[in-house]
């Protein structure tokens, strides 16, 4: 199957040939571009017999567009898809004249297939409009404008403010390629649009207000603007443009050219010889030195001695501990010490006889059964008397 047909702005030539397809399109400088990609146009070219059987998908898709044997679009074009269930948008305003080459791939999320279509803009040269207006749309965002019916009912409203019926747009730009915030992700927060009209007429009454002294002052203090009376003609609320971000551009007022600099003859005039400049004073550095280096080090050297009296001179010693340690607390300190090592014996030999802090309180030659003596001498460790009663447990020297 084939198809061309050439075109002109409002017309477009399609080039079919099986799944792949090829578009042109011939726009003037300085016109707005908008190009929609359809979803069910690439999903007939993923299922191209689908209907056939009755069965009809609705896959996540995936677009990627470049410039052909480049990785990005021209400068002037720009792309945006917010989900992969939602259509895919190409828009631009060329600035010079030429010819570009687009790839779109349309990448289905749910097999991973890939369709390939080229889109050929041709761009010719044409005079721009001298009288142009830049709009700010606070409650819409770049996807819900983009769509042709949403783009005539902004023009419709713009034609009302211009007070004329010639009237073209010029650019359509995404906030945030202007250094707008990224809007909370709440109902009724929209990233806003900046949308450029352009005319053969002359500006209207409601937009020179825009100039007046009295407006500017208000957007300046952040008060709440006024609409110049009869100048509000958004028949839908979210068409409504932001007055104090509305400017104003006259073509036909351009700033002159700055003069061409003057070609000298390139040879240097005559002068003086050259004086190099004097040394700099001598500057002496030991207070510096003194300061950076001898002062730390000095501070350093104190909190050693510091750390070293605190650590070692200050020791009272084994010896001096023991003096002021009860007997009984020693007692029992090393015969902790003396069971530690028994049990380490057990665990090398199972042959060895159980501890002596393990045997019951009875006599182990008589098997008669005693109780430990009661006695009031905090010298007589109580914990030995029960191991056995029948031994003198105290330490001798």
């Amino acid at each position: 199957m084939s198809a061309v047909k050439d075109c002109r702005p409002n017309f477009c030539a399609v080039s079919v040939w099986g799944a792949s397809a090829e578009i042109k399109f011939t726009i003037p400088v300085g016109k707005f571009f908008t190009y929609e990609l359809l979803r069910e146009t690439f999903q007939s070219d993923f299922q191209p017999l689908s209907k056939l059987y009755g069965r009809w998908y609705n896959d996540p898709m995936v677009f990627k567009c470049n410039r052909q044997n480049f990785p990005d679009l021209p400068e002037w074009l720009r792309f945006t898809q917010r989900h992969t269930y939602d259509n895919g948008f190409l828009y631009g305003t060329p600035t010079s004249p030429g010819k570009s080459i687009i790839e779109i791939y349309a990448i289905n999320k749910r097999s991973y297939e890939t369709v390939r279509h080229i889109l050929v803009i041709k761009v010719i040269a044409e005079r721009i409009l001298p009288y142009q207006a830049e709009f700010f749309i606070k409650l819409r965002e770049i996807e819900k404008v983009l769509p042709s019916s949403v783009q005539d009912e902004i023009k419709q409203d713009s034609q009302k403010l211009w007070d004329t019926e010639v009237l073209e747009i010029i650019n359509i730009t995404n906030a945030l390629d202007r250094g707008g915030r990224v809007p909370l992700p709440l109902a009724g927060h929209f990233e806003g649009v900046y949308v450029k009209v352009g005319s053969e007429k002359y500006f209207s009454d409601c937009l020179l207000r825009v100039l007046t002294p009295e407006h500017q002052k208000q957007c300046t203090a952040g008060t709440k603007v006024k609409i110049p009376g009869g100048c509000n003609f958004c028949s839908i609320p979210s068409n409504c443009i932001t007055w104090c971000n509305t400017e104003l551009f006259d073509l036909t007022k351009r700033e002159p050219a700055p003069p061409a600099p003057t070609v000298g003859s390139g040879i240097l005039e005559a002068g003086d010889d050259f004086n190099p400049p004097e040394s700099p004073p001598s500057r002496d550095y030991f207070p510096d030195y003194i300061v950076t280096v001898i002062v730390p080090l000095i501070l350093a050297i104190i909190l050693c001695i510091l750390l070293a009296y605190i650590m070692c001179g200050r020791r009272e010693g084994v010896t001096k501990r023991n003096e002021r340690t009860d007997q009984i607390q020693l007692y029992h300190h090393h015969t902790i010490l003396g069971n530690t090592g028994e049990l380490r014996n057990m665990a090398g030999n199972r042959g060895t006889p159980p501890p002596l802090s393990t045997l019951p309180m009875f006599n182990s030659r008589t098997g008669e059964r005693a109780m430990p003596p009661q006695s009031d001498s905090p010298s007589i460790p109580l914990i030995l008397a029960q191991h056995d009663p029948y031994s003198d447990t105290l330490p001798r020297k």
